[in-house]
């Protein structure tokens, strides 16, 4: 196995973002943009820079699947393939798609390693916001490389939270504070809880190319993330409904009241 460090796969993510995606953001034609469905958003930008990253990837890494996000939309047997690898990347070329043809800077190229089913390494770059986050397994998170902890909730204190899901948006949560919108980008939201803005986030959908790189990154600064249903979140997690914390006691709370009000 050939591989790659650590500074040569950011080192990755900005040059694609720098050759494919920056050029592109608010200069997109209509013909660059198309409708995945239910709303799904994806451009020119997405598929020529996922193929350039898989590109680099498989070369170093020719025995590890790739699981790219558009490249499952046009082959959904890769997840069964990436689920049973014992080596295993994600990608997302674009995450926060929407906002990208949108024109807002939220959005990000997101990868991720796992090894054994586990999160080894992780890396968000976020071009519009020239921000690296990057994270590897029991060695720790780092900001545009330096290092990050999100310190817990403070006790007694009511945790504040996001969510892209509009039925929670409307519930009140016994013992947290008002939820906000998420930033509608899974490389910005994850960022924001390390940075403070939030002390929880909860999602839906649960697609590997959108929360394996994040998990780790809030993990290894010291939160948390699990299921709805209490259980710890894997990069083989597919079921649906998703917590992510500032800490393990802000995480149960937080799960607990969402569990009860979208049952």
């Amino acid at each position: 196995m050939a591989g790659m460090s650590t500074d040569s796969i950011l080192t990755l993510l900005q040059d694609v973002a720098a050759e494919i995606i920056t050029p592109r953001f608010r200069a997109l034609q209509r013909h660059e943009i198309a409708d995945k469905g239910s709303g799904s958003l994806v451009t020119v930008a997405d598929h020529e820079a996922e193929v350039a990253i898989t590109e680099a990837l498989s070369a170093a890494y020719p025995d590890a699947v790739i699981l790219g996000e558009e490249a499952h939309a046009g082959d959904e047997s890769l997840m069964d393939r990436y689920l049973r690898a014992d080596h295993a990347f994600t990608v997302d070329p674009v995450d926060g798609t929407r906002n990208f043809v949108d024109g807002s800077p939220d959005h990000a190229v997101m990868v991720a390693e796992t090894i054994g089913g586990e999160t080894s390494r992780a890396w968000i770059w976020q071009p519009e916001h020239r921000a690296a986050w990057v994270a590897e397994r029991g060695r720790g998170t780092w900001r545009n490389g330096e290092p990050v902890r999100r310190p817990p909730v403070a006790p007694g204190a009511a945790p504040h939270g996001a969510t892209g899901i509009w039925r929670l948006r409307k519930k009140t949560l016994n013992g947290l504070g008002p939820l906000r919108w998420s930033w509608q980008c899974c490389g910005v939201d994850y960022p924001r809880l390390v940075e403070g803005a939030v002390d929880f986030i909860v999602y839906r959908r649960t697609h590997p190319w959108d929360h394996v790189p994040g998990t780790l990154i809030v993990r290894e600064a010291g939160g948390w993330a699990g299921g709805v249903d209490g259980m710890p979140y894997t990069p083989r997690t597919l079921t649906p409904g998703l917590v992510v914390a500032a800490d393990a006691r802000t995480y149960e709370l937080a799960a607990r009241e969402v569990r009860t009000r979208l049952s």
